[in-house]
């Protein structure tokens, strides 16, 4: 089990506040007890807990302190005194040092056992009513877990005299520059490096955080792992773009698989990757990509899960849960482009779906016309809004499900879902946290049959998951 007595800071509650206090800079030594949500190691220091990225449940180790807070302590491996037999090589030298790569230091079989704790961790600490008997089925893993992930951002910055692109170091705004990455799809890789050498030889200025001054922010590539296009987005302070002209055509002559090149404007500091206005550059503006043998095209802001082979996966298991006869009038709440509704919409009688971002809500009514897809129809809308809406027009929903962002459902949604109260109904969760506090107010009208996790991004604390409910 994992432990969940984290400060409120971490979303979790303390029993009794340790009055133990250590120096930043202080080694100690410490035995690893268990996992956090985060795939952090979790020890003790006097009965104060110590947070230690990259070490693993059984190993004694040496830790340097970095932070002192109240109720635990924040700390960076020194040394390993005594190994997990559980530990292999990490497959990226930054591992421990970005993240994203939490788990490469665990073998694959545990992780997947992770996974599953995690839920199980979450039910314990909101405890939806019956709880206890909840199966938890074990978690679908990839056979080859690397190279999966289908888009990079990537902060650009000045380093000296030469432009790097990567990710920001732990609890910092200091970009490590990632050469390689062995979870990212091959050819995103080849774009990025490409394209950062181009910004460093064109000497584009890239964005200075501490002057707020500078161009290029960040750089986002995307690849469609189906048809291999790939579009490229530019992230800037402002519409101006230096050399933008050298730039596009260096890409045109030097990236055959550049179809798309996008300019998305984010003007000053904000903890926001992406800005309001998007204008585009060259090539087409969306790419293409094939789920479930449907095509779909993507524009630069639109979502899509980033490892396309288990969403395939994810939605087979959400399909199965809903047990559709080809009746349902099925509602695809938080549709995205419609990956999800439109991938089952030759099982049901019809689809409505809604989201509250337009771009997706236009890509998804057109990735229904492109597949040839007449049953199905998505509106730009809130779903507590839009669902009432609908049912007082007469039309009722007999399945529902949803697949919302890391922040869980709505109460305003959790109030509409219960007073509707469609018979079938499946939850696809991003965070078991959000997900066991939604489950609180869900029990009251449904069981949850089981809970079936998917690991989408592996070597990663980030787990998905299938709730199939029954209704009471």
């Amino acid at each position: 089990m994992i432990h969940s007595n984290y400060s409120d800071k971490d979303g979790f509650m303390y029993k009794n506040k340790p009055e133990v206090h250590v120096e930043q800079g202080e080694q100690l030594k410490l035995t690893i007890k268990r996992l956090g949500i985060n795939g952090e190691g979790i020890g003790y220091y006097e009965r104060k807990l110590v947070f230690v990225p990259g070490a693993l449940p059984t190993e004694r180790v040496i830790v340097n302190v970095v932070e002192d807070m109240s109720n635990f302590i924040r700390a960076e491996l020194v040394e390993i005194l005594t190994k997990s037999a559980d530990r292999i090589d990490p497959v990226d030298d930054y591992a421990n040092d970005v993240g994203g790569f939490e788990l490469e230091n665990l073998a694959y079989a545990k992780q997947l056992e992770f996974k599953r704790d995690v839920i199980s961790d979450s039910l314990e600490k909101y405890q939806p009513a019956g709880y206890r008997k909840y199966k938890l089925l074990p978690t679908i893993g990839m056979d080859d877990p690397v190279h999966y992930r289908n888009k990079a951002t990537f902060q650009i910055r000045n380093d000296g005299d030469k432009i790097i692109a990567g990710l920001y170091k732990h609890r910092s705004h200091t970009v490590v520059d990632l050469k390689t990455a062995a979870l990212q799809y091959p050819l995103t890789m080849k774009v990025m490096r490409a394209v950062v050498a181009m910004i460093d030889d064109l000497k584009i200025p890239a964005y200075d955080e501490e002057k707020n001054a500078g161009i290029i922010k960040t750089v986002v590539v995307r690849a469609a792992t189906a048809t291999d296009e790939v579009q490229v987005t530019f992230i800037t302070q402002s519409k101006k773009l230096l050399k933008k002209h050298q730039l596009l055509e260096r890409i045109a002559a030097e990236l055959p698989e550049v179809v798309s090149v996008m300019q998305n404007v984010n003007p000053g500091k904000t903890p926001m990757v992406w800005g309001d206005e998007t204008l585009h550059l060259a090539g087409k503006d969306k790419i293409t990509e094939v789920l479930n043998g449907l095509k779909f095209d993507l524009s630069a802001r639109a979502f899509l899960q980033v490892n396309p082979q288990m969403t395939e996966v994810l939605y087979k298991e959400a399909f199965k849960a809903l047990e559709l006869t080809g009746k349902e009038k099925l509602i695809d709440a938080y549709s995205g482009v419609g990956t999800i509704g439109l991938s089952v919409a030759n099982q049901v009688r019809e689809v409505r779906g809604m989201d509250t971002i337009k771009d997706a809500v236009d890509d998804a009514n057109s990735n229904a016309m492109k597949n040839g897809i007449m049953n199905a129809i998505y509106e730009t809308g809130e779903a507590e809004k839009l669902i009432p809406e609908w049912i007082d027009a007469g039309w009722n929903p007999t399945a529902l499900i949803v697949d919302p962002p890391r922040t869980g459902l709505a109460d305003s949604l959790l109030d509409t879902i219960l007073n509707v109260a469609p018979k079938k109904f499946v939850y696809i969760s991003c965070n078991p946290s959000t997900l066991a506090r939604d489950l609180v107010k869900l029990t009251r009208k449904y069981n949850v049959d089981y809970i079936q996790s998917v690991d989408l991004m592996p070597q990663t604390s980030r787990c998905e998951c299938v709730v199939k409910f029954n209704k009471k």
